[in-house]
């Protein structure tokens, strides 16, 4: 019987649920921050790092501790030998590689399935961060072209994790710079935070309604960005999370901020020596990599180019994963630089083209930029009426919450349907405007000339050639000053007049630690001769067509006076203005020649032009 009953026992035991008991397992290397000293010297067993198990107990390193060891500080114990140096640092980086904290994986359309460090995401899943959601890319380019939807926010994250991929493809080719998971994570955090000052709309808010609305103040959105980083940290309490994750502060606060803006005391003594403090010039590398003040080639613009060609439809002809294969740091002039193989010469020119065309065609479109000139209109004249509550409840406008960073994290591309969709007296301008622009009642192109010489253009220029433009008018159509919108906008490849690709360095296949100089004429007589130049629009407000051809008369006149180009429809427009300028005269065999224009004529014109500018500015 009992052979009989011992299965009916097993069978019961089987359904009873296990006893817990305490596991002979030692403490998960995740939980390194609870160790003492001793956790910390086996950890160095088990990583076969038994010898220095002295050095650490005398210097009693914690858990905590071993997140602040640098290359520096072993030396300083004793450890002589860099090899030993690296070995011990490899081996400690492992410990934050396997937070308890996982990495997040974002779906991006440009980048693909991209993972970011769980302290980005704290920085991420923040109001001020969060904002950048409500903050188009490309501001009033939406109106034009349909699919340019997106917006900071994304473009943020992408230059992030771009920041993060050209750090890390340097550590891996060259791991004898020593380039740290504090670095990487720092240059990390600069590319996700770099736009966090731009107002409504982008770029029409620092650069075209801020300086009309407030002309005594020099702004710039990157130093709202600095403002927002700060207060960012200090609202949401960062400051531990940053620690926690290995951070050095305020060395690495610093760090961040530089490289968002430059040398945070450009003062003329720091010019002399080194002007950062955030890191040594032995890794002065590293602030070419979110914003390169010495040559624009940085990963904010790979990733706008990208994202911005596939958003408008427009060919990106520059692959930046091909960049990350070739970058490599090498020492000019003193300071050790990202430089790039030098058969990948011309390809950055293409980069730079790419980024001409994006300009020419979408950024600068005309009808563009009439819009964003018709939404500053609207915002300037809603400006004293909108009233935005900052810190300690105190009340401020569109153009003074640049003051408050409270006030200004709630100042988003909304305050365009707030004004639209307002019942108030005091907006009602302001909304007729924006009415216009949904209803497309856009101000009309009177035309588009270049200025031969660069011209430092003011508010007091634009509002003198308004009214240059309107006495040029005939006396039997009114048109005033206000009825003109002048436009001027340069185009260059991004460092004015000056050629960026001669700020570029690169190296040979043979020598891959020699850095070199390539000039243009090495490379094609195809590429441009000029970097830079000046486009200058008028539009009028009026939209009538019989005061529009008054109106585009008077521009013919207005640019043949200024010495300015002849505008492509010129001799359509005003055919009877066009001849009496000998340059705008056209010879199919030789443009520039004037040969055909007897010196009579030559001086006929120049007398008439003469009495028509002693007319015009008398």
């Amino acid at each position: 019987m009992a052979s009989r009953k011992r299965p009916l026992e097993v069978a019961e035991n089987s359904f009873r649920t296990p006893e817990k008991r305490v596991s002979d397992v030692p403490q998960s290397d995740s939980d390194y921050g609870r160790w003492g000293v001793e956790e910390t010297c086996q950890f160095l067993r088990r990583e076969g790092l038994q010898q220095w198990e002295d050095k650490f107990r005398e210097q009693k390193i914690t858990g905590v501790g071993v997140r602040y060891v640098t290359e520096a500080h072993l030396e300083k114990m004793g450890v002589k030998l860099l090899g030993d140096r690296l070995h011990i640092l490899h081996s400690l980086r492992k410990l934050w590689q396997i937070e308890a904290e996982s990495n997040k994986v974002f779906n991006d359309p440009i980048h693909g399935h991209i993972e970011l460090h769980p302290l980005l995401i704290r920085i991420i899943d923040t109001p001020q961060f969060q904002r950048l959601r409500n903050i188009k890319q490309l501001g009033g380019t939406y109106f034009v072209f349909p699919g340019a939807s997106h917006n900071r926010f994304e473009h943020s994250i992408g230059v992030g994790y771009l920041a993060g991929r050209l750090v890390q493809a340097l550590n891996v080719r060259q791991p004898e710079l020593l380039i740290s998971q504090r670095d990487i994570l720092c240059v990390q955090i600069a590319g996700l935070c770099h736009d966090l000052g731009h107002g409504p709309f982008s770029h029409l808010f620092d650069g075209l309604f801020i300086p009309k609305a407030r002309r005594d103040i020099t702004w710039r959105h990157e130093q709202a960005s600095l403002d927002m980083f700060d207060y960012l940290v200090k609202d949401n309490e960062l400051e531990p999370v940053m620690k926690k994750h290995g951070l050095v502060l305020p060395e690495d606060m610093d760090f961040i901020k530089e490289q968002i803006a430059g040398p945070l005391d450009p003062s003329p003594l720091q010019s002399s020596r080194w002007p950062y403090k955030g890191r040594p010039a032995e890794k002065s590398f590293l602030y070419e990599v979110v914003a390169n003040k010495r040559n624009g080639l940085d990963v904010d613009k790979w990733d706008y180019f990208a994202r911005d060609c596939y958003h408008l439809g427009i060919q990106n002809n520059f692959d930046h994963r091909r960049f990350l294969k070739f970058a490599r740091v090498c020492e000019v002039d003193g300071h050790k630089n990202i430089c790039t193989r030098d058969k990948e010469v011309a390809n950055l020119y293409d980069m730079f083209h790419t980024r001409n065309c994006l300009h020419r065609r979408a950024y600068q479109h005309k009808v563009c930029n009439v819009i964003e000139a018709m939404i500053t209109e609207a915002f300037l004249k809603a400006d004293p009426h909108i009233k935005i509550e900052g810190s300690d409840g105190k009340m401020f406008s569109i153009s003074t919450s640049i003051d408050d960073m409270e006030a200004y994290t709630k100042l988003t591309d909304h305050i365009f349907e707030q004004i639209l969709n307002s019942s108030s007296v005091e907006l009602s301008e302001a909304r007729q405007i924006l009415r216009n622009i949904i209803h497309r009642r856009l101000y009309k192109c009177v035309g588009q000339t270049h200025a031969e010489k660069h011209i430092n253009v003011t508010q007091d220029v634009i509002h003198s050639w308004k009214e240059q433009l309107s006495s040029l008018c005939s006396q039997d159509v009114s048109l005033e000053p206000e009825d003109f919108e002048v436009n001027v906008i340069t185009m260059d490849y991004g460092m004015k007049e000056k050629n960026p690709i001669n700020s570029v360095r690169f190296y040979s296949k043979n020598d891959p630690t020699k850095a070199y100089q390539i000039r243009k004429n090495q490379v094609s007589k195809l590429l441009p001769e000029y970097f830079a130049e000046q486009l200058i629009r008028v539009y009028s407000k009026k939209r009538d067509e019989r005061i529009l051809e008054v109106a585009r008369k008077s521009f013919v006149q207005w640019c043949m006076i200024m010495n300015f180009t002849k505008p492509q429809d010129g001799d359509i427009i005003a055919p009877e203005l066009t001849p009496l300028k000998a340059s705008w005269s056209v010879n199919n065999e030789n443009e520039d020649s004037d040969e055909h224009v007897s010196r009579a004529t030559n001086s006929y014109n120049l007398n008439r032009q003469n009495r028509a500018k002693n007319r015009l500015f008398k």
